[in-house]
């Protein structure tokens, strides 16, 4: 890679780790909140955090912010506001600069959106999952589908039309006639952007230990899949990647970050974050260093050591070159259009051809695809992703691991 190439586009993840209700599916890095939030003393914390990490932006812009968790939405207007002025003194932020906000519908009262707006907030990513209240219930959810509603209509008030719905698939004796139902309610709801993912069995979760019943096998999954997906392309939403569906002009910059292999600062409790160093300051067999970073998980331990002056980074990862061909795939395919081969070597510092035998063996396989200039999965490749990219693994790896971007919420946060 030239060492005057540009470096990949930046992002900032925020985590927020408390919930009201740990989740029985969720995996991500949340904590029941059994006391007062420590509102004013997080923020704070974050801002320290930021300090620090703000080093590694080097005056690049910053072309979005992910307010993700956890439930960020349980932290008041006024802090949310506090802590982007805080970015705005310590970055260069884009002009358009994109600022989403999780939200759980349980945790909204009647007119704040006005108020996450007037802080900076820009779009919003609201947890719905279901319009079934049953199953709400099921999957252990705070609030029912008629608080999705009103957080819509609050939404659409406050101006802030550009707004996210999460809803799963695939949940206990679900049939095609319930999923499309959850489709068709949230499309009335009009959102600029839908994130449909199937409901997972993720190790250490509670559902994991003690499964729902009923819950529909692979085939069965695939077929509400399908079902929901048609209904999505009738109203205008556009799939663009795994599990996001968007009306035109609203695919969500932060995750198209991830997806497209850029760079991203992470701070708060459990934050991932992804780096480049300039190709000279760091020699490695690609020409490149990219490093993976994760703070410490507990939120007790993380704001001890922001108060202390300690090191929050619990974990920092150089990714090798034999891993950069399937960690950037493993992204970058996701995405309905693939990628640009030019890229692929621009984002890894390496050249194409290190792919080039497995990508012809899964083309002859009729699994990947080269369009437009594009390298991309085909339609059936789409559906098989997990086991194409496999073949992209580093030669000692045995099982696909799980995708380490946030969130692919993050990641990190959903992906929203």
């Amino acid at each position: 890679m030239d060492a005057a190439a540009p470096l990949p586009p930046l992002s900032l993840y925020v985590h927020f780790p408390w919930c009201v209700r740990k989740c029985p599916y969720c995996d991500f890095n949340s904590h029941a909140l059994r006391a007062e939030l420590p509102e004013g003393r997080y923020i704070e914390a974050l801002l320290t955090d930021l300090a620090r990490e703000q080093l590694h932006a080097r005056d690049r812009p910053v072309l979005s912010i992910f307010l993700g968790g956890g439930t960020p939405s349980l932290f008041s207007p006024s802090a949310m506001a506090r802590l982007l002025e805080g970015c705005a003194r310590m970055l260069r932020l884009a002009d358009a600069l994109e600022v989403t906000l999780e939200a759980n519908p349980g945790t909204i009262e009647r007119g704040r959106f006005a108020d996450y707006r007037a802080a900076g907030i820009t779009r919003v990513s609201l947890g719905a999952q279901s319009f079934s209240d049953a199953q709400l219930q099921r999957l252990g959810r705070i609030h029912a589908a008629d608080d999705t509603r009103r957080a819509a209509e609050e939404l659409h008030a406050a101006g802030l039309a550009n707004f996210n719905l999460d809803l799963m698939y695939g949940l206990p004796g679900q049939d095609e006639d319930a999923a499309c139902a959850d489709v068709q309610a949230a499309l009335s709801l009009a959102p600029a952007h839908i994130s449909h993912y199937q409901l997972t069995l993720e190790p250490g979760t509670l559902f994991a230990a003690h499964p729902p019943e009923a819950l529909p096998d692979t085939d069965r999954g695939a077929e509400l899949q399908h079902a929901c997906q048609q209904r999505l392309a009738q109203a205008g939403f556009a799939q663009y990647e795994v599990s996001a569906y968007a009306r035109p002009g609203a695919r969500c910059r932060h995750n198209l970050n991830y997806w497209e292999f850029g760079d991203y600062l992470g701070i708060g409790a459990g934050a991932h974050g992804k780096r480049t160093l300039a190709a000279g300051s760091a020699p490695t067999l690609s020409g490149l260093r990219i490093e993976r970073t994760a703070k410490w998980r507990e939120p007790r331990r993380y704001l001890a050591a922001v108060e202390g002056a300690l090191e929050t980074v619990a974990e920092l990862r150089s990714v090798t070159a034999d891993e950069l061909p399937f960690e950037y795939l493993m992204n970058a395919l996701r995405l309905r259009e693939g990628f640009a081969p030019a890229q692929f070597e621009a984002r890894t510092g390496l050249p194409r051809q290190v792919i080039a035998d497995g990508w012809q063996s899964l083309q002859r396989r009729g699994l990947l695809e080269v369009a437009d200039g594009h390298w991309r999965a085909s339609e059936r490749g789409f559906d098989l992703l997990n086991g194409l990219l496999a073949e992209f693994l580093p030669a000692p790896a045995r099982t696909l691991p799980k995708p380490g971007t946030a969130r692919v919420g993050s990641g990190q946060a959903p992906l929203a």
